[in-house]
Order: C-alpha cells, then sequence, then structure tokens
C-alpha cells in the first residue's frame, strides 16, 4: 500500500456484540439529516439480532428487490421480514441473485449467518376492472 491512508476508530468499554455492532453501523453509516419528512423503511425485521445489511434492485433489471441480511449477535434468530410495498412472491438465492426456494413467512438463522432475499413487488394492474 503507498499513500496515505486515513481510518477511523471507537472503543466501546463493556459492550456486548450487539451493541458493538450497531455502534459499527452508526461509525460506518452515520444518520443523514435532510429537510426532507420521514420515510417508512423499504425493508425491516422484527428481531434486532438480524440486521439489513443492503436494499437494492436485482442486477437483471427485472425490477425485483434484492435485500441481504444477516444475524449479527453470534446466536441463532427467527425475525420476520416486513416491507414498505406488497410483494407478490418472495425468494431465497445465493449471492449471484439465483433463486434457491421460496422464502419461509419468518426467516431463522444460525449465528452470523447472511441471507440474501429476492422479493418480486406486486403489480398493479391498471386495466383491471373489478
Amino acid at each position: 500500500d503507498l499513500g496515505t491512508h486515513r481510518f477511523t476508530y471507537a472503543l466501546l468499554p463493556g459492550a456486548g456484540v450487539g451493541d458493538a455492532v450497531a455502534e459499527g453501523l452508526a461509525l460506518n453509516l452515520p444518520l443523514r439529516r435532510a429537510a426532507v419528512p420521514r420515510l417508512e423503511p423499504l425493508v425491516s425485521v422484527d428481531d434486532p439480532a438480524v440486521t439489513v445489511e443492503s436494499v437494492k434492485l436485482a442486477e437483471d433489471r427485472s425490477g425485483d428487490v434484492v435485500v441481504r441480511l444477516y444475524e449479527s449477535r453470534g446466536g441463532r434468530a427467527r425475525a420476520k421480514v416486513t416491507t414498505g410495498f406488497p410483494v407478490a412472491r418472495a425468494e431465497v438465492t445465493d449471492l449471484l441473485e439465483r433463486p434457491l426456494r421460496e422464502a419461509p413467512s419468518e426467516i431463522g438463522l444460525r449465528p452470523f449467518q447472511i441471507l440474501t432475499l429476492r422479493l418480486r413487488p406486486a403489480r398493479e394492474d391498471r386495466g383491471a376492472q373489478v
């Protein structure tokens, strides 16, 4: 490595794994303050041991949403994933976003397991009649 390198670190004496993960995320991804109304999250989970790492559009430009999450506290966790948009289909995928199986309504994770979900947003059929 050549040149000047800068890094930031923090010490959190007495912190548990969950506290260290939360502090690391706050250090690396600080909240942005803007003059916009508070928006509901696109994806959330109901277990603090499960961390939503990223939410992005699928690489194949299908319009599907890819969610990567992991168990962050070194134990087993069960979580329900909630989205801010209607979902027509949810699948567990590999890291290359290839489908493996249908996603359960509640996900179970092993210690530090990474899981990738592919969510197909429900499309409103504008021409449909009731």
